[in-house]
Order: C-alpha cells, then sequence, then structure tokens
C-alpha cells in the first residue's frame, strides 16, 4: 500500500499544481500568446497596407509623371506653334517694308525724272532762243513770245 499512497499522494499533488498552473500560470501566458498574435497579425496588416500605400504613390507618382511630360510636350508644342506664328509675322512685316520702301523708292525716282525733264525743257529752251537768235540774227525777247517757248517746252 505504500506504493498506492504515495501513486495517490503524487496523483493529488500533480492535481493541485495541474489546478495551480491552469488557474494562475496557463491565462498569463495565452494572454501574452494572444497578445503577441496580435502584434504579429497588426504586423502583417500594417506591412500589406504600407504595401499597397506604396502601389498607390507609385501610381500616382507614374500619372503624375505623365501628366508632366504631357503638358511639357504641350508647352513646346504652343512654343513651336508661336515660333512660326512669329517667323511668319516677321516675313510678313519685312515683305511689307520692301514693299513700302520700293514705293518710296518710286516716288523718288520719278520725282528725279519730273526734276530731270524740267531741267532738260530750260536748257532747251535756252538752246532754242540762242539757236533762233543765231539764225534771225537779231535777240528774240523772251516776254514777249513766252507763250511760243512754252509750248515748244511742252512739245519736247
Amino acid at each position: 500500500m505504500n506504493l498506492n499512497l504515495t501513486l495517490l499522494g503524487q496523483a493529488i499533488s500533480f492535481a493541485i499544481f495541474v489546478w495551480f498552473c491552469m488557474k494562475f500560470v496557463w491565462p498569463p501566458v495565452i494572454a501574452a500568446l494572444e497578445e503577441r498574435s496580435k502584434k504579429i497579425a497588426d504586423g502583417l496588416e500594417a506591412a500589406n497596407r504600407a504595401s499597397r500605400d506604396l502601389e498607390l504613390a507609385q501610381e500616382q507618382a507614374s500619372q503624375i509623371l505623365r501628366e508632366s511630360k504631357e503638358n511639357a510636350a504641350e508647352i513646346i508644342e504652343q512654343a513651336n506653334k508661336r515660333a512660326n506664328q512669329m517667323v511668319d509675322e516677321a516675313k510678313e512685316q519685312v515683305i511689307a517694308d520692301g514693299k513700302r520702301l520700293r514705293e518710296v523708292a518710286q516716288a523718288e525716282i520719278e520725282q528725279d525724272v519730273m526734276r530731270a525733264k524740267e531741267a532738260l525743257r530750260a536748257q532747251v529752251s535756252v538752246l532754242a532762243f540762242a539757236g533762233a537768235e543765231k539764225i534771225l540774227g537779231a535777240t528774240i525777247d523772251e516776254k514777249a513770245h513766252s507763250e511760243i517757248v512754252e509750248q515748244l517746252a511742252k512739245e519736247l
């Protein structure tokens, strides 16, 4: 019986130990395990969220980059159009200035021709008087024959 009583005493001691562990040791261990499990789950969820946020940020960055490239291309296109327009305007201005200068030069040439004609008429009338005077052998009065001189000058 010695053996049975010892066995019975050990069984009772083991039962008390199990009860003590279940009552005082097991709950804090379970709580610590649950807390650790929750922290791990929260960490994994945060990592997933961070991964999704990173993907969204990368998509937004690529979208902004595309928009920036499109805006830059549009600005360059507008600048090229404006440059072409400015070149066309400058060409038109140069053409207009050339026409205007040509007209001014043509008018000056016409005025010079008219002055030259008038000078020639005056010289021809003087020569005509001198020639007529020599032919007639007498002096011709310019005032008296001014009408004839004017008609002669117009004919020349």
